[in-house]
């Protein structure tokens, strides 16, 4: 999990579009948003999150294949605290543990 969070910015996540499909919802908690293809909107407070992305060819280490998506993180009109907590609340939802 990051300490800071900025208005913009991308992320190489380590995921299939159906294993992000499936948490997106929870990890957006109760805030309401409207999903198309390839993205998603999120009302946070008086502004909104705009989430794109997209497959990424696969990470390959040996034999293992490891699934990718480039996500685009945009927030407009998001005060900081704001950004900082949907943040830390998603990043604790799509946190995956290993082992």
């Amino acid at each position: 999990m990051q300490s800071y969070y900025p208005e913009r910015f991308e992320r190489d996540m380590g995921t299939s579009e159906t294993e992000w499909l499936t948490a997106l919802p929870r990890a957006l908690g109760l805030h309401a948003f409207v999903m198309g293809t390839g993205q998603v909107r999120v009302q946070i407070g008086e502004g909104h999150l705009q989430l794109q992305w997209h497959t990424l060819p696969p990470r390959l280490i040996a034999l293992l294949r490891l699934q990718r998506l480039a996500v685009s993180f945009v927030f407009e009109d998001v005060e900081e605290e704001a950004r900082q907590r949907f943040m830390k609340h998603f990043d604790l939802t799509m946190q995956r543990g290993g082992g």
